[in-house]
């Protein structure tokens, strides 16, 4: 599978790399600030502040804690009807649709229960080994962390 390279993030996590496919065919705004944040450097660092077993992994809070997001605007949402299943990655958001943000989850497992309520951007083509070893927890004790996040195009 050949990837584009402005359509794919690289992420170096504390526990390997994580290669991600981006979707603007499903959720071009979303991807939009994926990449714009990548660009920044505001995911290096970042903990995976929300693990739960057979579920998912969450991360994307400056504060580490999932009160957070970024300093733009919440984005509006973009449902699809990708179905939630494992390696995917979708928006995290409080019980406001439109209130996505910075915080993203990857999918350990199939949860279809989210299918068309939150915004699938992507899936890990690469790196789900690595995935599936973040530290679980609500909240982890020393968490796992993404040491970095970049476009594939700008590597």
């Amino acid at each position: 599978m050949s990837l584009d390279p402005e359509n794919t993030l690289i992420l170096e996590t504390t526990k390997g790399k994580v290669v991600i496919q981006l979707r603007p065919d499903l959720a071009p705004g979303h991807v939009e600030r994926m990449k714009t944040l990548a660009r920044k450097g505001f995911y290096d660092g970042i903990a995976f502040h929300r693990v739960i077993d057979g579920f998912m992994a969450q991360t994307g809070c400056p504060n580490g804690t999932g009160t957070g997001g970024s300093d733009l605007p919440d984005l509006q949402a973009e449902f699809n009807a990708e179905p939630h299943v494992r390696g995917i990655c979708s928006m995290a958001r409080t019980s406001a649709p439109h209130s996505a943000n910075s915080q993203f989850f990857i999918c350990f497992d199939d949860a279809r229960f989210l299918d068309r309520q939150y915004t699938v951007w992507g899936k890990v083509v690469e790196g789900m080994e690595n995935v599936d070893q973040i530290k679980r927890g609500e909240p982890v004790q020393n968490p796992d962390r993404i040491v970095s996040m970049r476009v594939m195009a700008d590597v």
